[in-house]
């Protein structure tokens, strides 16, 4: 008899303690789905919002000669925004492989500093694999949402957040490209102003927020006139650009760091103007 009223308890024992890990399974993954519907939500704003930009990316890649779906290929592995108004205006020009890789890399540089701040909030335990998916969708937008949480970032928000703004930026390179066919020629043609309106639209918000940026703007700018029009300077320009682009970004952030340095005060008011 006692044996049976032990094994029955401890039949029972084993259920009571089986029940609980089903049940916190069941809640992890109840959890990732609303984490993941919360990310999503978040992103939304962001994934319309890339839909004129990457529209404009889809009319220029077709006006400078390249093939519609080569351009959605390049927005759908790509997400670089200016990296990649840069990279078809050079492969457009005849830039070397080298000239390509150092612009871009010098252009996208500001993601390797936000990849570093994400993994100070990044779950601990996530594996590898996970963090590469999270690393292909580190944008400008994407990043200030993630860092405003209070909490570790976990691969459901995240993934969640960077769902819409991958389609957004997808879609809108479709529209684009395909759009082009549809319109006179002259709109065609006219279209690539929009290259040079969208860096403007860039780099003048944060120049009237701050005199140092406009400094950086200016000293840039004027470095890159001389390399373009300056007798012996202009022969770093004549084979697509890319290294005179190089040569002012880094003259011109040396320069500045050297003579106008923006303090963590400045900083963190320039980030609440914007």
């Amino acid at each position: 008899m006692d044996f049976n009223i032990r094994g029955l308890l401890s039949q029972n024992l084993e259920n009571v303690i089986a029940y609980p890990k089903e049940t916190v399974q069941k809640w992890e993954r109840n959890g990732s789905i609303k984490e993941y519907k919360r990310g999503l939500m978040m992103g939304k704003a962001i994934g319309l919002g890339y839909i004129p930009v990457s529209f404009t990316f889809g009319l220029v890649a077709v006006q400078m000669g390249f093939d519609p779906w080569v351009a959605v290929i390049i927005s759908l592995t790509n997400l670089a925004s200016t990296g990649q108004f840069a990279g078809i205006r050079l492969i457009g020009a005849g830039a070397s492989a080298v000239e390509l890789s150092m612009t871009t890399l010098i252009i996208n540089l500001r993601y390797f500093l936000m990849s570093l701040s994400l993994t100070q909030k990044l779950h601990p335990n996530m594996p590898l694999y996970k963090r590469c998916i999270v690393a292909f969708g580190v944008t400008d937008e994407i990043f200030a949402l993630s860092a405003m949480e209070g909490e570790d970032v976990i691969f459901s928000f995240y993934t969640g957040l960077m769902t819409l703004p991958i389609i957004g930026w997808t879609l809108g390179t479709v529209l684009g490209a395909f759009a082009s066919y549809l319109l006179p020629t002259i709109v065609q043609v006219s279209m690539g102003v929009a290259l040079y309106c969208m860096f403007i639209a860039i780099i003048l918000p944060p120049a009237k927020h701050s005199h140092k940026v406009f400094y950086a703007i200016l000293i840039a700018s004027s470095i890159s006139i001389a390399l373009k029009y300056i007798p012996y300077l202009n022969i770093v320009s004549q084979n697509g650009g890319g290294w005179s682009i190089i040569i002012s970004a880094i003259l011109g952030a040396a320069i500045c760091a050297t003579f106008f340095k923006i303090s963590r005060h400045e900083e963190k008011e320039q980030e609440e103007a914007v």
